[in-house]
């Protein structure tokens, strides 16, 4: 039976009913998928059907009448996940009796799933043959022998009758704080809560402004916040829930000690490494995430866990616990891309996660892509394709993390390039070249960074300037700070980067030059669950000390592609020379705008705009014409990130440009 008591005059919820609403507005945990509630093509039919018929058990059918309900899809779904009937539905009882008291049991639960909904005058009764079980009834004999009348004959039929009635709405939502001293933690509810006056009263609303609370009192560095009690007062008078929420804000601490415990084979001195957490600071969800994703920068991490101590220490600080586990430490891949004008490109690669022990990393690539013509011929036939139309690359990078326990990084890199870039409308470059740089990296903070290092390369480029054979030995410096909230798809944040690489002759290098880049992006959600996000990109470079035709071909700069200038062949935006064919330029300029559009959880569309091209100085000269381009993307989310489709066009194409051009890739643009 269920209880009320009056209040005023209103109905305060009590016993068993407010028992059901607290447990509808307990976080749910994830279900399985239950395929048998679907009818795909009439693929899942005979699950809907019942058990044959027999003289030893009952089968039944069961049916929702909603009476015409505006939401009825969606409420059905949600009864029939709360019914006991609709689950057991394929193991039909042995009699009548059991079928009777499995229909008893299935009342409360659904009166409890309609009140989750907001509908707390709603009416629920189990039909059978024109006998109905109601709440708060027995099943008597009458309802045995209509259920027993259809042995052996046919399938039970079960009707639930639903009249769901209104939806109750918020009045008045209230913040009780319990052991609070002084100032209110929560000095707006409303506005905290998100929840206003006339919105419907579901347990989806209440469940989430519960976490909202929550979430507002630990952002104020009280870890221990919670609510203790949640206090709904219905008046079905007026249609009405006044809801009361007490909380317990919690003293404010900070963190207290971080204990790292399992690591699996990884050495706990390089998780610590990668904690930026100090004892006695200020307690932050968000300090927490941020150490979350640090860690799992460590390419032989597979997942993060974060345990809160249940109190604070001798000192008020909350003690913290660190669990990692590992990924495999091996793995084999390949993967593939193309575009409509730079072509196909297969990748393949082999990872070492932990090579000595101490989470080194070594991964091995090889790529081979197509390599565009640039003398006026063209591949019209299958005859025509030569050796020298692929183009090939082979690298090795290895990642020691957490030199002796410290933050610093070792990293030593490896390539090995035969490529030829351009068109045959404009020209290009073509190129062979090796190259090993080796650096330490300086790790400040999860979102600050430095560099420094030794590079050799050696090889040879050729374009319409002339053929350049090289030597170059720098020193490349870099600062980097990333506070973006994800590599592939970041939706809050900076990312900037800048480096500067001085090759000079005394070195060993052939040509001396210094070679500076930047690059900034930056992404802004206009809500909060980031549906609508604004991102724009801005990068330039510059190359001093040398002549255009004295800097090899690969190092001087170009615009255009899919990470660049897109609706434009790659590497094909820059200074024409002789023959009106690329030369490349000593200095850059690139920008990009974004309006990314969540339509679902999982679509996207992205308008976009980008513009550039490279400069003949070592300075960009905005007097030149940029190349302009616009389109529209298309996105669809997965868990390791989205899978780009973009359809760009040049706005002021050149000559031979191709009206459109299409990019597949995973991951945002930049």
């Amino acid at each position: 039976m269920r209880s009320w008591r009056r209040a005023g005059s209103a109905l305060a919820l009590s016993g068993s009913c407010a028992l059901a609403l607290m447990v509808a507005l307990r976080p749910v945990p994830v279900q399985a998928f239950d395929l048998s509630s679907l009818d795909l093509f009439g693929l899942f039919t005979k699950k809907e059907e019942p058990p044959a018929v027999s003289q030893a058990t009952l089968p039944y059918r069961l049916e929702f009448d909603l009476g015409g309900a505006d939401d009825a899809k969606a409420l059905t779904r949600t009864l029939q996940d709360a019914s006991l009937l609709y689950r057991l539905r394929q193991d039909a009882p042995p009699d009548g009796e059991t079928l009777a008291r499995r229909m008893a049991a299935d009342l409360n639960p659904l009166v409890d799933a309609l009140w989750s909904q907001g509908y707390f005058d709603a009416e629920v009764a189990l039909v059978v043959d024109g006998v109905a079980l109601r709440v708060g009834a027995e099943p008597d004999a009458r309802l045995i022998r209509a259920l027993e009348s259809h042995r052996n004959r046919e399938a039970v039929p079960i009707t639930a009758t639903i009249r769901p009635g209104p939806v109750f709405a918020l009045r008045k939502v209230d913040v009780a704080e319990r052991g609070a001293a002084g100032a209110p933690a929560i000095d707006d509810p409303l506005k905290v809560s998100r929840l206003k006056p006339g919105d419907p009263a579901t347990s989806a609303s209440l469940r989430a402004a519960r976490a909202a609370l929550v979430d507002h009192l630990r952002a104020q560095s009280r870890p221990l916040a919670k609510v203790v009690d949640l206090q709904p007062v219905v008046d079905h008078a007026a249609r009405t829930m006044d809801v009361t929420y007490v909380v317990e804000p919690g003293p404010v601490a900070g963190f207290g000690t971080v204990s790292v415990e399992e690591t699996g084979d990884i050495p706990p001195e390089v998780i610590r490494s990668f904690i930026y957490l100090e004892p006695g600071d200020r307690y932050s969800p968000k300090a927490l995430t941020d150490t979350r994703k640090s860690i799992g920068t460590i390419p032989a991490v597979g997942s993060v866990r974060i345990r809160e101590d249940e109190r604070l220490d001798g000192a008020g600080n909350l003690p913290i616990f660190v669990e990692v586990t590992e990924r495999p430490k091996r793995l084999l891949g390949f993967s593939a891309r193309y575009s409509t004008i730079d072509g196909p490109a297969v990748k393949t690669y082999w990872e070492h996660r932990n090579l000595f022990g101490g989470a080194e990393r070594l991964r091995l690539e090889g790529d081979v892509f197509f390599a565009p013509r640039i003398d006026g011929t063209k591949i019209t036939k299958f005859d025509d394709f030569e050796r020298s139309d692929l183009g090939g690359r082979f690298a090795f990078s290895f990642l020691k993390p957490a030199l002796w326990g410290s933050r610093y990084d070792w990293l030593l890199d490896g390539v090995a390039t035969r490529q030829r870039v351009g068109t045959n409308r404009f020209g290009g470059y073509t190129a062979r070249y090796g190259n090993v740089t080796t650096a330490i990296q300086r790790r400040f903070s999860d979102t600050f960074s430095i560099s420094a290092g030794l590079e050799v390369e050696r090889g040879q480029t050729s374009d319409v300037l002339g053929q350049v054979d090289y030597t170059l030995v720098g020193i490349p410096l870099s600062v980097k700070y990333d506070s973006t909230d994800s590599l592939l798809d970041a939706t809050r944040g900076i990312r900037a980067t800048a480096s500067v690489a001085p090759y000079p002759t005394f070195l060993g290098s052939t040509v001396g030059i210094v070679q500076s880049k930047a690059s900034l992006a930056a992404f802004y959600a206009l809500d909060e669950d980031a549906r609508y996000v604004l991102a724009g990109r801005v990068g330039l470079g510059s190359i001093a000390g040398a002549d255009l035709d004295e800097v090899p071909a690969t190092r001087r700069f170009y615009a255009g592609g899919g990470g660049s200038v897109r609706g434009y062949a790659y590497r094909t935006l820059s200074p024409l020379g002789p023959l009106n064919r690329l030369t490349g330029g000593r200095s850059l300029f690139e920008a990009s705008l974004e309006a990314r559009i969540k339509v679902t959880d999982t679509i996207g569309v992205v308008p976009f705009f980008d513009a550039g091209t490279a400069f003949e100085g070592s300075v960009p000269d905005f007097k030149q014409r940029l190349q302009m381009a616009a389109g529209l993307g298309l996105r669809y989310y997965t868990a390791i990130g989205p899978i780009r489709v973009d359809v760009a066009a040049p706005l002021n194409p050149r000559k031979g440009d191709k009206p459109v051009a299409l990019y597949v890739s995973i991951g945002q643009a930049f």
